[in-house]
């Protein structure tokens, strides 16, 4: 993996903190203006590292395939949903115009839109529990939330995928019943 490009912002208000965040596909570092360039130089390495190591643990490894993505489908139907929800067969799909994820319950499917493969792994959960719901209960009624909200993140991941849709200026969502389920079954 290539190293990204660097900023280092200095502050003269900043008297002790180091800090680190992911502009696009850069690396910002706020440092005290205090600091020598050997110090900058070590905490601009620990940075990279601290950075890194926190995208790698929200990462989920659902990420890797679509088998990857079926183990933890199963996971989280035990965890969830009393292990009722078994999809004939799950995969990632290029990236939907309308949608992050779809499920007809008819036939047992769900895909999910690689967009998501970069979100934290507990907002790919939510939207996994989401989507094995629909196989329980098509529509997004009160017995199909009730399903959904066993989720604990499941208000902070609907928060969180409105928000990376707004900040790409994309017109996603999972609250559609005529975008997001068949509901023939």
């Amino acid at each position: 993996m290539a190293e990204p490009q660097v900023e280092v912002r200095r502050s003269k208000r900043r008297r002790q903190t180091v800090s680190a965040y992911r502009d696009g596909d850069k690396v910002v570092v706020l440092l005290p203006a205090r600091m020598s360039r050997a110090e900058e130089k070590r905490w601009v390495a620990d940075m990279l590292s601290r950075l890194q190591r926190s995208e790698v643990r929200r990462r989920s490894p659902a990420r890797d395939s679509d088998e990857a993505l079926a183990e933890r489908c199963r996971e989280l139907s035990a965890k969830y949903l009393d292990g009722t929800a078994e999809p004939t067969a799950i995969k990632w799909v290029p990236p939907m115009r309308t949608r992050w994820a779809s499920c007809t319950p008819s036939e047992g499917t769900i895909r999910v839109s690689r967009r998501l493969r970069d979100v934290p792994g507990w907002v790919l959960d939510y939207v996994l529990v989401h989507e094995l719901a629909h196989l329980l209960v098509p529509g997004h009624g009160p017995a199909f939330w009730k399903w959904v909200r066993r989720y604990p993140k499941t208000e902070r991941a609907i928060g969180y995928l409105e928000g990376l849709s707004a900040a790409a200026h994309l017109d996603l969502g999972l609250d559609d019943d005529a975008d997001v389920v068949d509901a023939k079954g």
